[in-house]
């Protein structure tokens, strides 16, 4: 796989000098339990970063829930954690990939190369019988130069502008029953964009929770092998990226976050909402 590695790999090169972990154990409505997880315990080494204060700017009126934090703001982060040009950095979360896939994509928009996303998550690294610890890590500061990839991105108006577009596909990430507009637990109003096809972020993952094999993911998107264009957004833009990462795994070119998601599509009252299956 490209995006994801083991965790006996990381029991093997995780102490190598460029090797940088971050844990983003993350839960929405609860958005301390995380940082107290990791405090509690974390792989040896791993720095915390927080979904909603360090992978988000400050809610607005529009640009969603977790609004993209600025490329000068992420960089300053990633910066103090010790993250530079010749860094391998390895994320994980325990919620199927999604907060650290959030990290992921990040960094690869900012145009660091070699970020990975740990497969199965901490629950697989303690099962597994590898160390845990409540220390805190070594800090090294260092200077982070992003070459920010405007390519992996768009916004609302980029999305208005292509409804409709042939060759383009719009994906919605999240479950059915949000994507139909049968139940909406978070977000102001139900329903998905006009024209998205629903492929539940969950779906990247086997029954055990681990990331398919890209063989797997293939077939999965296989009904988009023809698509120029695909753009992927889910409540927030935090668990559109497993998809983003998945489509990756599976080969598949010229794919976009919709970063502000649902939750800013519905922030601008002239946009059509659709309900039910497309």
């Amino acid at each position: 796989m490209k995006h994801v590695v083991s965790v006996d790999w990381l029991f093997e090169h995780g102490t190598d000098d460029r090797m940088i972990l971050v844990d983003c154990r993350f839960v929405l409505g609860q958005p301390d339990a995380g940082r107290i997880a990791y405090e509690k315990d974390h792989i040896p080494g791993a720095h915390y970063l927080d979904l909603e204060k360090d992978l988000s700017s400050a809610v607005i009126e529009h640009g969603g829930r977790h609004p993209l934090p600025d490329a000068e703001a992420l960089s300053r982060t990633f910066g103090s954690i010790g993250i530079h040009s010749g860094s391998v950095v390895i994320a994980y979360d325990d919620q199927g990939g999604a907060y650290a896939s959030r990290l992921w994509w990040l960094l690869t928009y900012l145009g660091h190369e070699r970020v990975y996303v740990l497969d199965g998550g901490y629950s697989k690294w303690k099962e597994a019988g590898y160390p845990v610890t409540e220390e805190p890590p070594l800090v090294h500061e260092a200077e982070f130069a992003a070459k920010v990839r405007g390519e992996l991105l768009v916004d609302m108006e980029g999305v208005r502008s292509r409804q409709g577009r042939p060759g383009t596909v719009l994906i919605d990430s999240r479950e059915a029953r949000r994507y139909q507009g049968i139940e909406e637990p978070i977000d102001k109003a139900a329903g998905h964009i006009p024209g998205a096809v629903n492929y539940f972020w969950k779906d990247s993952l086997t029954a055990e929770g681990g990331w398919k094999s890209p063989e797997a993911q293939k077939e999965r998107f296989s009904p988009l092998a023809g698509a120029e264009e695909i753009i992927v957004y889910c409540g927030s833009g935090v668990t559109a990226c497993p998809n983003v990462l998945a489509l990756s795994e599976a080969g598949l070119k010229n794919v976009k976050l919709y970063a502000g998601s649902w939750s800013d599509w519905i922030s601008y009252k002239d946009n059509p909402v659709a309900v039910g299956e497309e």
